[in-house]
């Protein structure tokens, strides 16, 4: 038996957006499925807005997003979360960090740090904020 943690991510209007974004960066299968698709229309200005998405990728990359109904309460936060992405080669982590950072705000330039080969750490151009790094043993002596 396994279990998968994918990142769930709310917005309100920008979901279908955000995930063309990743899936840009990340490649992958984007599904879309709006309130429209679902029969689920409360608000009809939000009739295309998406009920449920996600970015599936061939190597295991996954994200979910959904854009919050009007009618419920929402906020965006400062630091609700953060979506961690790591790996075990420099060369991909390097070129997933400059597709993510288009537009972007750099919290932490990608580089060598104690801990990793390489971190960094950014708020991209829909407010998430990534913490990028690759992969390494950690020895605590």
């Amino acid at each position: 038996m396994s279990v998968d943690v994918v990142t769930h991510l709310n917005f309100r209007g920008d979901a279908r957006a955000a995930l063309t974004f990743y899936q840009s960066v990340f490649g992958g299968d984007m599904a879309v499925v709006t309130y429209e698709d679902a029969g689920n229309v409360q608000e009809p200005s939000e009739a295309d807005q998406v009920m449920w998405g996600q970015v599936a990728a061939g190597d295991g990359f996954r994200v979910m997003a959904y854009d919050v109904p009007s009618r419920l309460p929402w906020d965006h936060g400062a630091n609700a979360f953060f979506v961690s992405l790591r790996g075990e080669a420099a060369g991909e982590i390097t070129a997933y960090w400059e597709k993510l950072s288009v537009g972007a705000t750099v919290l932490q330039p990608l580089g060598p740090a104690q801990w990793a080969p390489l971190y960094g750490m950014l708020k991209d151009r829909f407010g998430v904020t990534w913490v990028v790094d690759v992969v390494s043993g950690y020895d605590a002596s």
